[in-house]
């Protein structure tokens, strides 16, 4: 079981993730919504496509654009399609 962790809250947890480029992509299921913002921040990457972001927000605490996902991947990151990937501080625990 994978975890991600953020100001000691369990943001993620999931059997099933997929690992790219070091990164960890937890289903979307496995996310605890209660702890996602929506964020304006977007990055572009040449082969997996336009990245959107979270702020992760824990007990009134901010972690700004610390998540971030591909809401129409390229066709070679159709993998990571649904799936939302950890940064800025979050702990990913194998």
């Amino acid at each position: 079981m994978v975890r991600a962790i953020w100001n000691g809250k369990v943001i993620a947890e999931s059997a099933d993730t997929v690992v790219v480029e070091g990164n960890h992509y937890f289903p979307r299921d496995a996310v605890n919504a209660a702890y996602l913002r929506e964020s304006t921040k977007n990055t572009f990457c040449p082969w997996k496509g336009t990245a959107s972001y979270h702020t992760l927000e824990v007990d009134g605490e901010l972690n700004d654009a610390a998540a971030w996902y591909y809401p129409e991947p390229k066709a070679r990151a159709r993998h990571i399609e649904d799936r939302i990937a950890f940064w800025r501080g979050v702990t990913i625990e194998e």
